[in-house]
């Protein structure tokens, strides 16, 4: 709220001046106020002065407003803002009027979040829970900031990797009827899962594919394999508390002509050529990149180009940005997408990628060792059963995207300050232990009553830091990582966790102050829940 209101304060100054261009507000280095901006630097040669001249023009114009202590000018032009304390008191009040912090409002374009998209060969990893918590927490914070979002998971269920899941769960099947000479495929699927399934199918068809491979059977068992797995992976999504609007198939864009409109349109524009067999698509020409297969000599579709084919898809449904969300060994699928983007014609901006590292799971101090292929993993509902729900997506989320995840598996179990989000969730628990004491010792809660009262250098730190709820949710739309929400709410909790030690909260012989300070906890309580909430993590009542 605050930095948005010195901004506004800052446009009509300048408009009085006859200035317009864009500046920023921004939290400076401890010492130097609450905010700072570059206005008077970078508008200089709009004004045609020095920087130091435009920044005395601009502080002559605030220094009488009551939302500022002081307003002081910084070579080389940067002004530093201390705010009132009257500035704080009004924030508080927007809380508590609300019940929570006052969000403006984005221009409501219509994204599109793709995550958890992966060969449903196998349960869910650790890996994917990591995208499905990064994509999920995202949507909540782009709805929250007024966004118009659609979350869509891409079944890849075409192609040869899910051809070898058919043929891997047939030999399973056989070997259950006693069939001894089959192998799994040299690149085939070898988890546990797969007898399983194998097992609930001989139950449901007995012996009728028995020593029996032809088109018919590969058919049936791509199908039974991957609604399975399926089904399998729903169930693991409840558990993390993970939906989706959406669940595309990649076969019905080659079912439903999408694949050949798209395969028309690119010739029509001469971005496609024949060569050894197969057909390419002219990538070289957009980007700096080899050219790249769309259709192989054998006339199967590349998984290029069916991905082609389904931004196509997501840009006709009249998406205005789709962000898709990957692991970070797909970083070279990158320019060929943005290359076929606009071989299409489509805009750049549309086609956004996140990438996100690997996931190492700790226990103690061994690092636990995981091959998908070869069967050997920890499955996300393993890690959620182990850690819980809670600790599970909010150590997910509290790493940037862009760094490699050290999962602790002890810590996350922890019942300690050291671990974050008992850390968080404890100081929401502890405020609301505050209100039954404050009922149990007769103390009166009215809502923004009082609030003059409140000065201390620790509780004016807490307004502070509520006013930057916001802000948060602003980096993580900004940076594309909910690290950045994690962190404010570690940062609030601390600045809580501060205030409840060094100021009495309840003190019967003052009932105004306790009041008082029972108002900044209840803002305090209400960004907390709100926070939880975009997580989707828990926010307890008592711990």
């Amino acid at each position: 709220m605050l930095r948005r209101l010195i901004h506004n304060l800052l446009e009509d100054v300048l408009k009085e001046l006859g200035l317009s261009y864009h500046f920023d507000v921004e939290i400076p280095p401890e010492g130097f106020g609450d905010f700072s901006t570059n206005a008077a630097f970078v508008g200089a040669r709009h004004a045609k002065c020095s920087p130091m001249v435009l920044a005395e023009r601009i502080v002559e114009k605030l220094k009488d407003k009551d939302v500022f202590d002081s307003v002081e000018i910084a070579k080389p032009g940067f002004i530093n803002f201390k705010l009132s304390k009257k500035a704080f008191i009004d924030v508080l009040k927007e809380i508590i009027s609300n019940d929570g912090y006052p969000i403006h409002r984005s221009e409501p374009l219509k994204v599109q979040f793709e995550y958890g998209s992966a060969n449903p060969t196998g349960p869910f990893t650790v890996g994917h829970g990591r995208q499905l918590v990064i994509g999920d927490v995202l949507c909540n914070v782009f709805e929250e900031l007024g966004y118009e979002v659609t979350r869509e998971m891409y079944i890849n269920d075409a192609g040869r990797q899910i051809s070898l899941l058919a043929k891997s769960l047939w030999v399973r099947y056989n070997q259950l009827l006693g069939v001894e000479n089959l192998q799994i495929p040299e690149d085939g699927y070898r988890g546990e899962y797969l007898i399983d399934i194998a097992r609930k199918l001989l139950n449901e068809v007995g012996d009728v594919y028995k020593n029996r491979w032809d088109p018919e059977t590969e058919k049936f068992f791509k199908r039974y394999a991957v609604d399975s797995i399926l089904s399998s992976m729903k169930e693991d999504l409840e558990l993390l508390e993970c939906d989706f609007d959406v669940y595309f198939s990649e076969t019905s864009l080659i079912e439903d002509g999408t694949v050949q409109k798209v395969l028309e349109i690119l010739k029509e524009k001469g971005f496609i050529y024949e060569k050894d067999g197969a057909v390419w698509l002219k990538v070289s020409e957009f980007v700096n990149d080899d050219d790249k297969v769309l259709i192989k000599s054998d006339g199967s579709y590349t998984y290029f180009l069916t991905d082609i084919a389904y931004h196509f898809n997501k840009y006709t449904r009249g998406f205005q940005k789709v962000y898709d969300i990957w692991g970070s060994d797909h970083h070279g699928h990158i320019p060929r997408m943005v290359a076929a983007m606009r071989a299409l014609g489509i805009q750049d901006g549309f086609f956004n990628v996140i990438l996100h590292q690997f996931v190492t799971l700790k226990r103690g101090e061994e690092i636990v060792r995981m091959s998908t292929r070869a069967g050997e993993f920890v499955t996300l509902r393993q890690l959620v059963e182990e850690v819980g729900k809670d600790a599970a997506r909010y150590f997910f989320a509290m790493i940037d995207p862009n760094t490699h995840m050290l999962f602790d598996l002890e810590l996350a179990k922890a019942k300690s300050m050291d671990n974050p989000v008992y850390y968080v969730q404890y100081a929401h628990a502890r405020i609301c232990s505050l209100f039954e004491q404050a009922k149990n010792k007769s103390i009166a809660f009215n809502k923004n009553s009082d609030l003059e009262l409140l000065g201390d250098p620790a509780e004016l730190a807490l307004v502070r830091r509520l006013d930057l709820f916001e802000d948060a949710l602003r980096e993580v739309e900004k940076t594309l990582s909910p690290n950045k929400l994690t962190q404010y709410l570690e940062a609030l909790a601390y600045d809580f966790h501060s205030f409840y030690t060094k100021c009495l909260i309840l003190d019967p012989d003052n009932p105004r102050l306790s009041n008082a300070r029972l108002n900044l906890s209840y803002a305090t309580l209400m960004v907390l829940k709100r926070g939880l909430s975009l997580l989707r993590v828990s926010a307890p009542e008592r711990m």
